[in-house]
């Protein structure tokens, strides 16, 4: 036996602050311990000391000056290293959140504050029915001291949504729920039963209406890519988690898709993912966080408005109009594409009979002088490549020029209600980026050139599947975009049109058009579209925002080694992009496909990145951590390794590996 003397000195006290349910203030508590007491063991003294009959299955240690959970129950004290002058909290692991949703919809959820990020986002989705959770993730509100003060006041009357047992507003019944929770087959991934028998009728799979062109208005600010990079930085880090991140309870974060591969849309099960997908791509057009032309801007505004009006319809509920394939069907039809080879996007014919295109198509290169700014030429694309001569006579000698199109950028330069069809390509040289336009004649003539330089940006040529799919895809936009009403039909009545068009268009737009005349051209457009359903529409609508040339691009902030002023670094699904500061142009493009490895010194904060042909860069991240950086990287290369044949259950010690930190 030890005695009270020998304990007192191998001893010390050890404080604990005690948090109790919501509302109950918390207690602090005083223990002799030593430091060869195991976490388990401390937690046991304590709960004995607190003497209050509850549930303390959720309460686990939080180290306040160490910022990190005590969840290893069978480490010692002192191989935590924790000492008398520790602040120790024990603390439910569950605690509320407010979540804005892509919708701008603001819940109220339970979520974990002790696991990573990564496994908070994939339960959140679990309990709003969103598959493929690794593509969402956390973003703290950009800081607007401007607006602070109003913020303040709004939070007071926003309409939030207690997420409870019934899946409905009000309530605090327990959150968790087998109700909730889609039964997945182990097999192919997919939810055994269709979405509204797992869910019921889901309020998050019904599009919200449009605001009233005022409140637009308040909301809506010009954004330069300065901003966006900021607005940028406030993505949380997913191998920690929200509490070693300064998230509190009650603080609000937005639940957004931050990876722009959207995998397996498939409307039969993803009626909540398709219509927050939806609303996220509708609020970027709203409040022109991405860039669209006038004639995009009416085509979203006629979605929109169609959209409105199939939602507000006697029957709003119709997710698509497939009939129910039947089990066996589908199995057989999954064996026959199995058996025979199939793949998404293979080869089609034998390498030696790859296409070609050849026509006369008009030319400009703005850095050449010339009085006469398009010329025709003859254009032959073959492989990757594009050459052009004088004419067609001349195609059997040396071309005047050849462009490599592989890791270039294919830009649209289209005006479908001026017939003009024009592509912009800006190829990557050694000193930089070459800018090239060439104009087609007509819309079957643009369809098929650029669906051939999308695949060659990607080292893909005309032999590959897509190519088919790609030009019909190009082409139903170009449809959609034609404000002209379908031939035989009359001029669209006004009066038809039971909504504000100003809704429908973001505040900038309303300014140079009187409504009369947005009305006319919106219902002009939504003859396109009126035959499409309500899931059809919405899969047009983020279809179309996925084909606008700055999709999917998030910007930081950066300084490249070497340089002396600070550049733009974008960050797309397959590329990075250094874009200069002051003109808003792409300088280079480096493409993930030629990337060998990268790396990061974090003790300067450094990323490094290493190409094929000897090309290395390096760069530090001003507008936010370099581990921002460092993961969307690391995430888009993970999520490429994706397949149809994996069920649902992901690779989760993989994305880690190729997104967390080394610190």
């Amino acid at each position: 036996m030890i005695s009270t003397a020998e304990y007192g000195a191998t001893s010390w006290e050890l404080s604990v602050q005690v948090d109790q349910k919501e509302g109950d203030e918390s207690m602090r508590f005083k223990l002799r311990v030593k430091g060869d007491l195991h976490i388990g063991g401390l937690m046991l003294k304590l709960v004995e000391k607190i003497k209050a009959p509850q549930d303390w299955s959720d309460h686990a240690l939080w180290w306040e000056q160490r910022n990190c959970w005590l969840l290893k129950t069978n480490w010692t004290l002192d191989k935590y290293g924790i000492q008398a002058d520790a602040h120790l909290r024990y603390t439910p692991q569950h605690k509320p959140l407010l979540l804005q949703l892509p919708n701008m919809k603001t819940i109220k959820m339970t979520v974990s504050f002790s696991t990573v990020v990564f496994k908070t986002v994939t339960e959140i989705c679990r309990i709003l029915n969103i598959r493929r959770a690794e593509e969402l993730s956390l973003l703290k509100p950009p800081d607007d001291p401007k607006k602070k003060k109003k913020k303040d006041k709004n939070t007071l009357e926003e309409d939030i949504w207690d997420i409870n047992l019934n899946g409905g507003p009000g309530g605090t019944g327990p959150m968790y729920s087998k109700t909730m929770t889609a039964t997945y087959d182990p097999e192919n991934g997919m939810p055994m039963s269709a979405t509204s028998l797992w869910f019921g009728e889901n309020p998050l799979a019904e599009s919200q209406p449009n605001l009233p062109p005022a409140e637009l208005a308040k909301m809506y600010e010009p954004l330069s890519l300065v901003d966006k990079a900021e607005n940028n930085a406030g993505w949380l880090d997913s191998s920690r988690s929200l509490m070693e991140q300064d998230i509190q309870d009650h603080d609000k974060l937005l639940l957004r898709f931050k990876y722009n591969v959207f995998f397996d849309l498939n409307p039969k099960y993803d009626a909540v993912r398709i219509t927050q997908l939806y609303e996220q791509a509708r609020w970027a057009i709203l409040l022109e966080e991405i860039d669209c032309t006038e004639e995009e801007m009416l085509m979203f505004a006629s979605l929109q408005y169609h959209i409105c009006k199939l939602t507000m319809s006697s029957e709003p509920l119709d997710r698509s109009n497939q009939p129910e394939i039947d089990e066996v069907e589908a199995a057989l039809s999954n064996l026959e594409v199995t058996l025979e080879g199939g793949q998404t996007d293979r080869i089609l014919e034998d390498i030696t009979d790859i296409p070609e295109l050849a026509d006369t198509l008009r030319l400009f290169r703005p850095k050449r002088l010339t009085l006469r700014p398009y010329k025709e030429y003859w254009f032959v694309f073959k492989d990757t490549t594009i050459s052009y001569y004088k004419n067609k006579e001349a195609s059997s000698g040396e071309p005047i020029e050849q462009f490599h199109l592989r890791g270039c950028e294919v830009v649209p330069d289209v005006n479908v209600t001026d017939k003009k069809f024009g592509i912009k390509l800006l190829i990557p040289v050694a000193d930089g980026m070459n800018e090239v336009y060439i104009r087609c004649d007509n819309e079957t003539q643009y369809a098929k050139w650029k669906a051939a330089c999308i695949l060659a940006s990607k080292g893909k040529t005309m032999a590959y599947s897509s190519y088919k799919s790609e030009v019909k895809n190009i082409q139903s936009f170009l449809q959609m975009k034609s404000l002209a009403p379908p031939p035989g039909q009359a001029a669209p009545d006004l009066e038809a049109m039971d909504m504000n068009a100003e809704c429908f268009v973001s505040p900038r737009y309303c300014k140079k058009h009187k409504t009369k005349q947005l009305t006319a051209r919106i219902l002009e457009a939504h003859q396109n579209i009126a035959h499409l359903s309500l899931m059809e529409a919405k899969m047009r609508f983020i279809q179309a925002w996925q084909s606008l040339p700055e999709f999917g691009i998030n910007y930081y902030i950066v300084r490249f080694k070497g340089s002396k002023k600070d550049e733009i670094l974008g960050i797309s699904y397959n590329r990075l992009i250094r874009i200069d500061m002051s003109s808003g142009l792409p300088v280079t493009t480096w493409r993930f496909a030629n990337m060998k490895q990268w790396n990061v010194n974090w003790e300067i904060r450094q990323v490094t990145i290493e190409f094929d042909q000897n090309v290395t860069i390096a760069f530090c991240c001003l507008s936010c951590d370099c581990k921002v950086v460092h993961e969307f990287i690391g995430g888009y290369i993970f999520l490429s390794t994706r397949s149809k044949d994996q069920n649902e259950t992901l690779d989760e010690e993989l994305f880690h590996k190729l997104t967390g930190g080394q610190e």
